[in-house]
């Protein structure tokens, strides 16, 4: 394996973080870009697509927190390798992270082809307005399912890069994915020229084609840049590798997953309210994920950054980059606030403009923003976690809590607060995770005798 990699362990703490931070912010709106797009203009169809699309929208995410395993996997092995200075582990654990991926997207790919029609008659969506949701809901989750290799493996070879303390290349990967997505989804949904009008379908493959586009600018640029050789990338790998991406990747992979799967039980107590709540909820949280996604990409600049020194064993530079990484957050975590607070109804008159639809809309900015600043510190916090190869603590605190979220939602949606009980209790936990994970995280690690230079790091559990 050659390559040239980011060396986190030397140099400015904030010029070496904020420098990987960037392009890991960026891409993350890109991938927020992805999503508003695609809400944009199926909000033009109206809110049964929106709601359509959201629905099996869960089934996406479902995917995506199953390749949690192979993506964090990939950049805590990666970057620690490195931190030791062996180039050939490196090499290994991208190569077994991309074949575990690959396999697990096209095992999931089928379940979605074969499934849909079950998977999605459990939200009883019915008819809005002469709109068939359940059978476009069907369609566009079928469609997904076919193109799962390209539209799961990415966030692996993301995690690679991540690893080398390059974030860069994703950037520019994803920026060309969504111009792509861009240009496709009206030519899709709305027909022009010799394209029909495919409506929600339309969506789902402008999606695929994008995710497809990227893919191929990976893997030829992990050839190119002698990264990984195209031959190597199916070459056997070894099975104490594979198991320790799927070791140190599982419990954030099951977190996403049964946040995913949370989030669905939440979608289901909606749907007794009608559709127009569950298309709140989509999106409203696409708009939320303006603090979430931001708090992504930092954490996982910060993931990157202590994985390599923890490798390296320079226990000192993982607590200034902790700190740096919180001072960050703490700003943007309160702007996010501000922003969804008071400036929620322009906000999303942009991607539904119905006069019944818009003031659930407001109120659900508006309670999830309260909780922002802490959402962005749970995510921080859980990062570096992550980086040092820790990932349970930060697991164990979401499930429990986002667990909790269903009990409190069904309480509160009996009182006086009617729909926006759920709101409260999705807010609600959020602000409880972010203040325990700190408290986890401080104790934690203060048995380590930080100082300037080296110190000994212990073995990886």
């Amino acid at each position: 394996m050659s390559m040239t990699h980011t060396d986190l362990t030397q140099g400015p703490i904030f010029k070496q973080l904020v420098k990987l931070s960037l392009p890991i912010m960026a891409t993350s709106f890109m991938q927020m870009a992805y999503n508003l797009t695609d809400m944009v203009w199926i909000g033009r169809v109206g809110s049964g697509a929106v709601a359509a699309v959201g629905t099996a929208g869960f089934f996406v995410w479902f995917g995506n927190a199953l390749h949690f395993s192979t993506k964090i996997g990939a950049e805590v092995n990666v970057s620690q390798s490195l931190g030791r200075r062996d180039m050939d582990a490196a090499a290994g654990y991208g190569r077994s992270s991309f074949r575990l991926a690959v396999f697990l997207a096209a095992v999931y790919g089928l379940f979605l082809v074969a499934g849909a029609k079950a998977l999605m008659g459990f939200f009883d969506l019915g008819v809005d307005n002469g709109f068939d949701v359940t059978a476009a809901s069907i369609q566009y989750l079928r469609i997904i399912g076919a193109g799962s290799v390209f539209m799961f493996v990415n966030p692996t070879l993301t995690g690679i890069y991540n690893g080398l303390g390059n974030s860069r290349l994703p950037f520019l990967f994803n920026a060309v994915g969504l111009v792509i997505n861009m240009i496709m989804d009206p030519v899709l949904i709305f027909g022009f020229g010799p394209f029909p009008a495919l409506g929600v379908r339309g969506a789902a493959i402008a999606t695929i084609l994008s995710q497809l586009t990227v893919f191929f600018l990976f893997i030829h640029s992990f050839h190119r840049n002698r990264i990984i050789a195209l031959k190597e990338l199916f070459k056997k790998a070894r099975s104490r590798r594979m198991a320790n991406v799927l070791k140190i990747g599982m419990p954030p992979a099951l977190q996403n997953m049964l946040f995913a799967f949370f989030a669905m039980i939440i979608a289901k107590i909606l749907s007794g309210w009608g559709p127009i709540p569950i298309a709140v909820q989509k999106v409203g949280s696409q708009i939320e994920a303006l603090s979430w996604l931001t708090a992504g990409g930092i954490a996982t600049s910060l993931g990157a950054f202590v994985g390599q020194n923890y490798g390296a064993k320079d226990l000192y530079r993982i607590k200034q980059g902790y700190k740096t990484a919180m001072g960050i957050m703490g700003v943007l975590g309160l702007a996010a606030t501000g922003l969804l607070v008071f400036a929620g109804e322009p906000i999303f008159r942009v991607f539904i403009n119905e006069p019944h639809v818009i003031p659930e809309g407001v109120l659900y900015l508006k309670i999830l923003g309260y909780s922002q600043l802490f959402m962005a510190i749970e995510i921080t916090t859980a990062g570096a976690f992550n980086g040092m190869g820790k990932t349970l603590p930060p697991a164990l605190t979401s499930i429990i809590f986002t667990g909790l979220r269903i009990p409190a939602a069904l309480l509160l949606t009996s009182t006086s607060l009617g729909v926006a009980g759920v709101w409260w209790s999705v807010s609600g936990s959020s602000i409880v995770k972010g203040t325990l994970l700190v408290f986890l995280f401080i104790p934690y690690i203060s048995h380590f005798r930080f100082r300037k230079g080296r110190a000994k790091a212990p073995p990886l559990s």
